[in-house]
């Protein structure tokens, strides 16, 4: 997602001028992404088959994700997918049950005009190294208008797939059919009103939605299929660039949040109580691919008062809106 270089600068200035350094940010775990070809990271999920490897990709390019090891932040393979289309505007990714990965082909740099959007899938690779893979490609429609959106998410459990859509009012948590399938139009349904989303992941066990902005990150109780998803929990994150990605680690006990840019840093957050919770499920093995026809405000803010996070988050999202407003409204074919 591309906007006023204004807009960044502003809204960084007005982030770092109100709100204290001191978040819960974990000391280590994070990593700088090196290759000098991601430059608009758009998406990170971590993968099952490789663990401490991310993927991640741009939104404005070919059909290629890229493997970056998350002590180096040196990618390890640029896959390229075989069988879809141009893509349009990559905005996420997630990785399934299945032990493949979803692609997020559902940003709407004309604001939500697109008749369509795709979702791509293809097996995670056995071995990491620059290929070619065949994946499926899915059409995408919501039930109540064509939207524009930056999250995807496939729960680590049903493999159900989500979509969060990104609008200034009126966002939806939208829920895809319980298998997609090539060769007709998925229909994707609201089930919950959201904030204003760049990214989203669900926590190794299922119980946990992370939606994030550019401004912050909101936990959520994951309960019957995001259906009175209720009120989320602010994340200490803080302002952190164009934040555009968020993911757990594989055993849930860490979130990294990412952004866009050349040479972006992936921020570590521990997750709070992740230890008491885990019931195994972040290492149980990923399920058998399928074939490829078919898919699978609350408290804790940080450190500072109510007040001043209601001025911070008032005034870099009129800065964000004005911004937004003034970005080009044409997206690629």
């Amino acid at each position: 997602m591309r906007f006023s270089r204004t807009c960044v600068v502003a809204a960084a200035a007005l982030g770092s001028a109100l709100v204290s350094p001191a978040v819960a940010l974990a000391d280590d775990g994070g990593f700088t992404i090196k290759d000098s070809r991601i430059t608009e990271s758009s998406g990170l999920a971590a993968s099952r088959a490789h663990p401490g490897v991310y993927w991640t990709h741009n939104d404005q390019d070919g059909p290629y994700v890229y493997a970056v090891d998350g002590k180096s932040g040196e990618t390890v393979a640029r896959i390229t997918m075989r069988g879809v289309g141009k893509p349009r505007d990559m905005e996420a990714i997630s990785v399934g049950p299945d032990g493949a990965v979803y692609v997020g082909d559902i940003g709407d740099n004309l604001g939500g005009t697109w008749d369509h959007v795709w979702i791509y899938r293809f097996p995670e690779p056995k071995v990491l190294k620059d290929q070619t893979v065949d994946a499926a490609q899915y059409d995408v429609k919501y039930a109540d208008g064509a939207r524009n959106a930056e999250a995807l998410m496939v729960h680590p459990r049903t493999g159900r797939t989500y979509i969060a859509s990104k609008e200034e009012d009126g966002a939806g948590l939208y829920e895809g059919p319980e298998r997609l399938a090539t060769g007709r139009t998925n229909v994707f349904r609201k089930v919950a009103d959201v904030p204003w989303v760049t990214d989203g992941a669900f926590s190794p066990d299922g119980r946990k939605l992370v939606l994030r902005s550019y401004l912050g990150a909101e936990e959520y109780a994951w309960k019957g299929g995001g259906r009175g998803l209720g009120e989320g929990k602010g994340l200490s994150v803080g302002y952190r660039g164009q934040a555009e990605s968020v993911t757990f680690t594989l055993d849930g006990k860490t979130m990294l949040f990412g952004a866009e840019g050349e040479q972006s840093e992936v921020f570590a957050l521990a997750v709070e109580g992740a230890g008491e919770e885990s019931d195994g499920a972040a290492n149980s093995p990923a399920g058998t691919p399928s074939s490829g026809t078919e898919g699978k405000g609350g408290e804790g803010r940080g450190p500072v008062g109510g007040g001043v996070v209601a001025l911070v988050v008032g005034g870099a999202v009129l800065v964000v809106w004005l911004g937004l407003r003034g970005r080009r409204r044409g997206g690629r074919g």
